[in-house]
């Protein structure tokens, strides 16, 4: 069938290249010209695994285009999915919905001269709940037989191809039997290699990204108060995380201690949560959720303070080796990226600072350009004071210490990710701080 992806970010890009993947004839869409041009030469304009290949696949297979014409898409489909960021907004913390509004509007002016009977909208953005009834108002006002469906998405960066084609789950929530016949249509392979498919309405489809992502940053915040109370106690994190994973109804995943979550979805959707619950006069039923982005923003200030520890109290003219600029491994993004916030606080403090990463050092130049940045670990290591582990890319895991120690000025290094092997690192002579560990070195 023929489908358009509205917005060719992260979420859309990839969207649109497994929806040709699996057979669909597909149009993306954008207003970004630089980024179309990009894409239509199968190139991407971020690091996604397995994303380059596939992309430069469905276009040379005619499967995949793009366009910056709303009107080319309106005649192009019957269903289309939109798929534009919702960022935050500075003053209040709640959702920033312009962009699906823009989507909507463009698409209902169009939709008036449509050959097209019915029309499905599909929103896969992450929105407040109530956001679908309100836009179906807008869509209606110029396209009375169109209809809007959500389908949240649960992308992992650096996970994006493998979620979509074996997601765990495809959430729909909508409001006809045709919209529930069309999304199972668009969906048919998945389904049939047995992805469960579950059928809602459009609040609760709405909500269930928002509390997915609450509870997943709530386990990170935990255990990283956790790791608080082990520094106090001489207890170890890793260990009373491993114990408590071990029950089947807390489970391991997501009880990683160390610098806590940034990226473009966490962060801004707990704070989004809790100023819609607010709208709603519920606030007090999130009102936690305060205290779990307060925990992670400290997990930050703390690992600075570690490092300073390691340099003798003060960074002033001190070289500090940072090791990740990407919020998370396996990405370029680096958007609310607590590595690079780090680094910046420890400049700010004093300190001369080289960042390492393999994949997001340009995104991290134009983002922080007070930074130095270098292409590969030696030379960013050259002559520092200490090192700081701050994304835990698998490069870093297969460091050899001893190697890496030739390399320094002094053998020092803050395992903000908790995922370095102590004992190798302890015997080659450097001195570790982690949070919620014991003092190693």
């Amino acid at each position: 069938m023929r489908l358009t992806v509205i917005g060719t970010g992260y979420v859309g890009a990839v969207h649109a290249a497994c929806m040709a993947d699996i057979g669909h004839e597909v149009l993306g869409v954008d207003v970004d010209a630089e980024r179309i041009a990009a894409l239509a030469t199968g190139r991407p304009p971020f690091f996604e695994p397995g994303l380059s290949a596939m992309l430069k696949g469905a276009v040379e297979a005619g499967r995949l285009r793009f366009t910056t014409s709303p009107a080319e898409a309106a005649r192009f489909a019957d269903t289309h999915f939109v798929c534009v960021g919702t960022p935050q907004d500075p003053r209040s913390g709640a959702a920033d919905l312009r962009y699906v509004e823009a989507v909507v509007d463009g698409l209902a002016f169009h939709l008036r001269d449509s050959e097209y009977e019915r029309v499905l909208v599909v929103g896969t953005s992450t929105v407040p709940v109530g956001t679908a009834d309100r836009l179906t108002d807008r869509l209606h006002a110029a396209a009375p037989d169109a209809e809007i469906a959500w389908n949240p998405e649960f992308l992992r960066e650096g996970c994006a191809v493998q979620d979509t084609l074996r997601p765990e789950r495809i959430v729909a929530g909508f409001r006809s039997e045709h919209a529930e016949a069309r999304l199972r249509e668009v969906y048919a392979p998945l389904l049939a290699a047995g992805t469960p498919f579950i059928r809602t309405d459009l609040a609760t489809a709405e909500l269930v990204k928002l509390a997915s992502n609450s509870f997943l940053a709530t386990k990170i915040s935990f255990i990283n108060a956790m790791a608080e109370i082990c520094d106090a106690t001489g207890a170890d994190v890793l260990t009373l995380a491993e114990a408590m994973g071990a029950d089947s109804r807390i489970g391991p995943r997501f009880l990683a201690p160390g610098l806590g979550f940034g990226g473009s979805c966490l962060p801004k959707d707990i704070r989004a949560f809790v100023a819609r619950a607010e709208e709603l006069g519920r606030g007090e039923s999130v009102a936690f959720l305060r205290q779990v982005d307060e925990i992670n923003t400290r997990q930050r200030s703390r690992t600075v303070d570690l490092a300073q520890e390691l340099v003798g109290g003060s960074f002033a003219d001190r070289s500090v080796a940072v090791l990740g600029a990407a919020f998370k491994p396996c990405s370029d993004d680096v958007r609310d990226s607590p590595a690079l916030a780090v680094a910046d606080a420890v400049r700010r403090r004093g300190a001369q600072v080289r960042v390492h990463d393999p994949e997001a050092v340009d995104n991290a130049r134009a983002a922080y350009p007070a930074l130095q940045f270098a292409l590969d670990v030696a030379k960013a290591c050259e002559q520092a004071d200490v090192v700081l582990h701050l994304t835990e890319w698998p490069q870093y895991r297969e460091l050899d210490p001893a190697a890496l120690a030739a390399v320094v000025r002094t053998p020092a290094i803050v395992d903000a990710r908790n995922t370095l092997d102590p004992v190798a690192w302890r015997s080659a002579g450097w001195t570790l701080r982690a949070p919620g560990r014991p003092r190693l070195g």
